[in-house]
């Protein structure tokens, strides 16, 4: 790769990194467990954006069991966000060249 090139394309990378920064905004992903008594939802960030619990799973005999359930619809919402992003962003941060790496993309 050519260093001219990469210096003559900078300026369309950041205005493709700034688009690519509000469209992970705008990015929401909701993962459940225990057949939808936990839901998590996060954003393209991986912020965690609102969590739901079903009245009947809340046991306070059964702290665990329910700590379990979040993680497991924590964990659901991370692999759905995941996929978002690549299929909303994945075609443009194809865009920014070969070989380049980023976190979370491959």
């Amino acid at each position: 790769m050519n260093p001219f090139d990469v210096m003559k394309n900078l300026g369309n990378v950041k205005e493709q990194l700034e688009k690519a920064q509000i469209e992970l905004s705008n990015i929401t992903a909701t993962g459940s467990a225990g057949g939808n008594m936990v839901q998590v939802t996060l954003n393209g960030k991986f912020e965690l954006m609102d969590i739901f619990l079903d009245p009947i799973c809340v046991d306070n005999r059964d702290v665990p069991m329910l700590q379990d359930l979040i993680k497991a619809a924590h964990h659901a919402a991370l692999a759905n966000v995941q996929d978002a992003i690549k299929s909303r962003l994945g075609p443009m941060m194809a865009g920014l060249g070969a070989g380049m790496n980023f976190p979370g993309m491959s």
